[in-house]
Formats: C-alpha cells, structure tokens, sequence
C-alpha cells in the first residue's frame, strides 16, 4: 500500500493504494468460486472486494426447490456433454463454445460442491438423482431444498475464509481504472485496478473513504441488475453494479433478456415449483378490503384454470408463448392477469388455506376436475389431500417452514404477491473464458450475459461455477510467477493506513494517475455536509426510478414509453452529479448507487429500443405491445413470437463521450467441434 497525495481546492486528500496480481469483486457463489480456483492454481496474491459479505443474491435467493443443472449422473437415460450444450444452445441468442464450456464443466464443478460439504441428494448406490425442470429433456436438474445457492456460497466462503484470502467488506466499487493496450486486435483496453469506497479507509485527509486497487486482473462477480426494478425478487441488500462497467465501456450481451414471474414481497422469494403444483387459492382485495378470486373472470372452465395454476411451478418464469395456446389460455396468462388486478390497485395474494372455490367442495378438492398431469403427480407424491396447506406439508414441509422462519404464516394467513424481476440471462459479454472486451476483466455469475432467450431452470447456478473457474483457470495459465499472499484480514489492509505506514507500495501509470485524479476530484466535490442529501432522501429517489422501469420496462414493454423514458434517463445523467451532493459518507455511497441504478436502466432501455428498431417482437419473458394487460388477456390468439433474432447475441455499449447507447446484432458463434483424440489431448498438456 501507498498514501497518495492529492490537491483540490486548497485541500490536500491522502488516499490509499493497494496493488493486487487478481482481484475478485462480489462474495456470493461466482465471487468465492473464483477466488478458491485462483488460489488452489497458485495464483495466490488475491483479495475479495465486497459491499457486504452476507448481502448478495446467492446467499439470500431461492425458491421452494432451488435447482442446480448439471449433467445427468444417475438412472439410466443417455445424456452427454454435447447435449446438455445442445439443450442450452437451442434455447437462442447464446454462444456455442459458452454452451460447451458450461456443460463440460458442470460435472466438475458439482463434485467440488459435493466435496465442499454441499448436501445435493445421493441415493444409496452414490447416483446423484436427478428431476426436469423447465427447458430441460434430461432430468439434469437437482436440488438441496430452497438454500441452495445459499449452501454452495457459504461452502466456498469457508474454503476461502481457510486459506486466509483477503477479504475488504464494506467496500463500493464506483469506477473502473483502465489502460490502453494493443494486447490483441479485439481489446483496445487492460484493466488497471478499480475505485472504491471503503468503510475503514475513512479518515480526516480522505472522508471519502475513498480507495484505488491496482491489479493486472479482476473478476467481476458483483450479481445482476438488481435494483432497476420496484417489483422485484432480488434481495434488499443486493443493489445494480453494473453501471461502472457500462462507464468503462464494456461490451453488454442479450440485456433485453430476463426472466419475471410470481413472488412473494413482504419476503422477496420466488413462488414456483410445489407453491403452485399444491393448486392455492388466487385472491385480490381492493382499497375497502372486499376479496375476489380474479382468476374465475379468465378461466372460466376449472380444469384449464387449475391446470394453468399448476404450470406455474415449472413453467415459473413468464412465457409470452404460453399466455395462449393449443386453444385455450395457458399458465402465462395467470401473471397476466395479477399484473391485471394490482394496476387496478388491488393487492393480490396466494391463499393456502383453502382451495380454489372452482375445486371446492365443503373444504375439499375435487381431484375428478383435474387434468391427466396434475393429477398423476399429486398422486405420485401422496398429496391427494383436502387443502392447498396439506398439499404442501406433504409435498415439502422445508417450503412451510422458510416462511415461518420470516414471520409469514401460511397454514393461517395469505401471502402477498406480484409479478417479479428475477434473473437477467444477459449482462456483460464474455468469451469463452469469461474474459469480457476489456483485456484482463473478466465477469461471471449473473452478471456476465452467458445466457440469451430462455434456459432451463438452475442453468445459473452451474454458471456461477464453471465461468468463474474458467476465468481463475485463463488467468493462471497466463501467470508466470506469483508474488507472496496478501494480508490475510480485511482490517489488516488498512492497518498501515491509520499508522500512516507505506509498505509495498504499488505503480501507477500517468494514464491510470489521471483517471483516479479525477475520481478523487468527483468525489470530494459530492461531499457537502451543509448542503448534501442524506442516506434516506438517496433512497427516496431509487424508488422512483425503479417504478418507472417497472411500468415501461418489464415484462410488458411499450415503444412509446420505453422512448420518452430513454429520454427522460438521458438529461437526468447528463445533470445528475450536478443537482444531488451527499451530506456524509454513507449518503455518498448511496448517491453513486443511485447514479449505477439510472445509468443501468439507460443503457438496458437503450437496448429494448434497438431490438425495436431492428424488428423484434415479443419473446423469452417480455412481450412488446401497444395493447393494455385487458387486451392481451381478451385475446384468443397466439403472441407474435419473433424467431428470426434467435440466431444473433445482441451487443450493446455505452460511450460515455456522446451518452449514446448502440447496439450491433452479432451471429452466435456455433457449438464448437473440439478436439476428442485422447492422445492429441494428453500430449498437448501444459503446452
């Protein structure tokens, strides 16, 4: 570390460097995966940059049954890595040789969980068994119960915490640090290090709390756009990072694509699999508290009602193919109609109590209105029983117990919904070893966009894996020596800091000196205690950007209001360090979240506009139309699904000198025929 010195009107700021081979931002599965792979390949002068170790995605998402996808390892039904790769390719807008890379190595990455101490279920024989989820042909998908992202982060945190790898909590990322570089054609940028904000780097000469970190590498893990959106399954603590990637300009893939479907809001937590298969009750109840069952109004036959409602647990996310088909309205058109009843300004809940009156008899289900599916799996599964709650207990009592734990009753109380942003399948656009466009920056986890249209359920959480392996992997390759272990606790890299000691002190080219010059100037110049906006007031305003997107920029997408909101984003950018001041510390790392927040969204709404303008039509889990909720839910025919963009990935850039956002329409590079000789492969190795 180094104290650098710096002036800016008439006040001299001391802000601290350190220098890092590889740095790691993000503590959840992809984050801690990187960092074990790194340090188990020697590359062992590493530290782990977080806002807060217990505040990310993995640790606090999941659903009844959180699925893993990997490939099938048990029974006897054929699979191969070449048709999971298949499986994911085909569902579009994806890179082949990443399909590849995610099926080859999902084998390993699951059998390092399960040596972590990951409980994934095995049957007497040693055969992890298997079930299908959505999209998938091979039963590939498997679960630990509704924490499974949350066991696998905290397995790898225990591994990392054990080889003593440092790990800087409190610590924002604002602004990347780069340096021009004719590494290959492709990357006219190499990473150079970061700026932060850092909760024990606060002193008298840098109140900013202000840090640069200096790394030839650095693995982007900080999770998905999750704060874009006022209806959303994402966690609280977890707030949009992507922002000071877009600055940096790098490259965005597929960001039109995300996934939306049912939630719960009082607890963020998605509501698919047996939540809907035990067939609950669907209410509204408006302002005077009067209840109805809004789903009677749509599904005017109980047989296609309830099948609809029992689709929703693996047909989760929403599909505008299955708003209508085969004749009749399909589970789609369930989110549909909740969005229908809150825009009327009715809360919608699920009530496990009692059952849907169309199947109601003096308290018990009339299974003889079921169809052959629902029917033959409750039977299956021993739920032929009176109430939705009994259904449940039986089926998955962990499922009760979750919300229990989070003060929410189901066996006596309903449970509020709405329909919710949950998953970005795009994000930052890699290559096959997670390297983004900038050289030495990599990305994985949520935030690279690995994914396009769809892809089968619990594809995520193999991909949070095997990128990050991939990407610790490229960099060990490329290192030839390795420099000592860092320090080995987070306050330990401060400790000279407030002893104003300057060990190891680090380098800094001109071009990366002036890019933290101005960061510092930014900075001190938003800290103003007379005039500043506290914490709250900051976070007043996310709100109301994240109820635009949601009413413009879901999973109902208009073209008019999509262009009036690109506009409106666009002068807020351009004045917006301009109007707000933060009035101490914790306000400043608000207002750069909030600033992240607003230029997601603009480049995110930027790219909804250019798959406009080129011709696309609904797919995946948006639909774009000019017709209100009432008039998709009236129509008795199929959405005009675009096929045509399924064969491009959408790449999308934010050039922060014009405040433009463009996108080009790439071709998706094919799956791979890799070399499978035996003997070329073995002698090839270490070369």
């Amino acid at each position: 570390m180094e104290l650098l010195t710096y002036e800016y009107w008439g006040s001299i700021y001391k802000i601290p460097s350190f220098s890092y081979h590889t740095l790691i931002v993000g503590t959840g599965a992809a984050g801690f995966n990187a960092a074990d792979t790194l340090y188990n390949l020697g590359v062992t002068d590493i530290a782990i940059l977080t806002e807060g170790v217990n505040m990310g995605t993995s640790r606090n998402t999941g659903s009844d049954k959180q699925t893993y996808y990997k490939l099938t390892l048990a029974g006897g039904m054929p699979d191969s890595v070449r048709g999971m790769a298949e499986t994911l390719f085909h569902c579009g807008s994806m890179h082949g040789d990443i399909a590849l890379c995610e099926a080859a190595g999902s084998a390993g990455a699951f059998f390092k969980l399960v040596s972590l101490g990951v409980p994934f279920p095995a049957n007497e024989m040693g055969e992890y068994v298997g079930y299908k989820t959505d999209h998938d042909p091979a039963m590939r998908a498997t679960s630990c119960g509704p924490l499974t992202s949350k066991l696998m982060t905290e397995a790898l945190e225990k591994s990392v915490r054990a080889k003593n790898i440092p790990i800087v909590d409190g610590c924002r990322v604002i602004r990347l640090l780069t340096d021009e570089s004719d590494i290959d054609t492709t990357r006219s940028q190499k990473i150079a290090g970061c700026a932060a904000l850092c909760d024990d780097a606060v002193t008298q000469d840098n109140p900013m709390g202000l840090c640069f970190f200096l790394c030839e590498n650095l693995i982007w893990a900080a999770g998905g756009p999750s704060a874009i959106y006022q209806s959303t399954v994402y966690p609280e603590s977890q707030t949009c990072a992507h922002g000071a990637l877009f600055l940096a300009g790098v490259k965005g893939a597929s960001l039109t694509e995300s996934q939306y479907g049912i939630a719960s809001t009082k607890f963020r937590w998605n509501l698919s699999g047996t939540y809907q298969q035990v067939l609950p009750r669907y209410i509204s109840v408006d302002k005077d508290g009067v209840e109805r069952e809004f789903l009677n109004d749509y599904f005017p036959d109980p047989a296609q009602q309830l099948t609809a409602i029992f689709l929703k647990g693996y047909e989760w996310p929403f599909d505008p193919r299955k708003i209508y088909r085969d004749g009749k309205r399909g589970s789609s058109a369930v989110d549909l109609a909740v969005f229908a009843e809150l825009q009327k300004g009715r809360r919608v809940f699920l009530d496990f109590t009692r059952n849907p009156s169309c199947a109601d008899r003096n308290g018990k289900f009339d299974f003889s209105l079921l169809e052959e599916t629902p029917l033959a799996y409750l039977s299956n599964s021993g739920a032929l029983l009176d109430t939705p709650i009994a259904r449940l207990q039986k089926m998955n009592p962990k499922a009760i117990a979750l919300y229990a734990d989070h003060a929410i009753d189901l066996t006596a109380e309903p449970l509020e919904i709405a329909v919710c942003a949950q998953h970005n399948n795009g994000g930052i656009a890699v290559d096959a070893d997670w390297q983004t466009s900038i050289a030495g920056l990599y990305c994985a986890g949520e935030a690279a966009g690995t994914f396009g249209i769809c892809r089968p359920g619990g594809t995520a959480l193999n991909s949070t894996q095997v990128g990050s392996a991939r990407a610790a992997r490229h960099i060990a390759d490329q290192s030839a020596a390795q420099t000592p272990a860092a320090p080995t606790a987070s306050q330990s890299i401060f400790a000279a800091l407030h002893a104003n000691g300057k060990p190891n002190p680090g380098t800094m080219s001109e071009e990366v000196y002036y890019q933290s010059e101005t960061v510092l100037q930014l900075t001190a110049a938003l800290l103003d205690k007379t005039d500043g906006l506290p914490a709250a007031a900051l976070l007043s305003i996310r709100d109301d950007f994240a109820a635009e997107m949601t009413r413009s920029g879901a999973f109902l997408r208009h073209a008019e209001e999509l262009g009036t909101l690109y506009t409106h984003r666009r002068l807020q950018l351009a004045g917006f360090f301009s109007v707000h001041r933060a009035k101490d510390f914790r306000a400043l790392k608000e207002l750069f979240i909030d600033y992240d927040i607003l230029l997601t969204q603009y480049v995110y709404i930027g790219a909804m506009l250019d798959y406009l303008r080129d011709g696309g039509t609904s797919r995946g889990s948006a639909v774009y139309t000019q017709d209100s909720v009432d008039v998709l839910l009236a129509a008795q025919a199929p959405q005009n699904i675009d096929t045509a963009h399924a064969a491009y990935v959408q790449e999308t850039v934010f050039d922060r000198m014009t405040g433009e956002v463009t996108s080009t329409f790439v071709p998706v590079r094919p799956i791979p025929d890799a070399e499978l000789w035996f003997e070329t492969v073995y002698n090839r190795r270490g070369k």
